[in-house]
């Protein structure tokens, strides 16, 4: 253990892969965020559309979890999930989420702070249409977040929705997507010497104030 801690402590990583340049007064961080995205996905960084999504409990429990950006336009970023699990419940009592992205390849992140609100019907209904059958069957079958006794039960609790569906599966009304607002972002760029380039957006009314932080 002690020669692990060592080398974990020893590992001094210089990053070297880009630069973040002032932005401009008048750039989107919507905008921004879509560059950034792009050249991730052409950076072949493993599955770059995975987001950790904190949330907060009742009693000011934070908690985390990847999970998958499937949308994003100027009114925000679309996950879905089930209503009933942890992160919905956290979210119905305090809207008030934390979103982060990190690729590897580019020696990016990306943190998101924001309002989560409840995705049109429309929208899930369309999403929920798109997912292998197998996916659809598991958003009925499993009681997301809640104690499971035995694996094997959720595998006969699928294998009973789909005899009892057949042919086309509807999305159950507890399974949906989130839209998160964004109030805040900040775009990290690794830089030598741990002398990173940090440049923020926080909206102020319906303006974005752009600044930078000290890394």
């Amino acid at each position: 253990m002690d020669k692990f801690l060592k080398a974990l402590r020893d590992d001094h990583h210089n990053f070297s892969k880009g630069e973040l340049e002032r932005i401009a007064e008048n750039v989107n961080p919507f905008d921004f965020f879509g560059v950034w995205f792009k050249e991730a996905i052409e950076s072949a960084a493993p599955e770059p559309n995975a987001m950790n999504i904190a949330t907060v409990s009742e009693d000011g429990q934070p908690s985390s979890r990847l999970v998958y950006l499937k949308e994003f336009y100027d009114e925000g970023l679309v996950f879905y999930t089930n209503y009933n699990s942890q992160k919905g419940r956290e979210i119905a009592i305090n809207p008030k989420v934390a979103a982060h992205f990190f690729w590897h390849p580019l020696e990016r992140q990306v943190r998101i702070e924001g309002i989560a609100r409840k995705a049109p019907v429309s929208l899930s209904d369309k999403y929920f249409e798109s997912r292998p059958k197998g996916s659809q069957l598991g958003a009925w079958a499993s009681e997301q977040s809640d104690e499971l006794s035995d694996r094997k039960d959720l595998i006969l609790k699928a294998e009973l929705m789909e005899k009892e569906f057949g042919g086309t599966i509807p999305r159950p009304e507890h399974w949906g997507g989130y839209v998160i607002e964004p109030i805040h972002y900040e775009f990290w760029q690794g830089r030598p010497n741990r002398l990173h380039d940090r440049i923020c957006f926080r909206k102020e009314g319906t303006s974005w104030q752009v600044y930078r932080k000290n890394p």
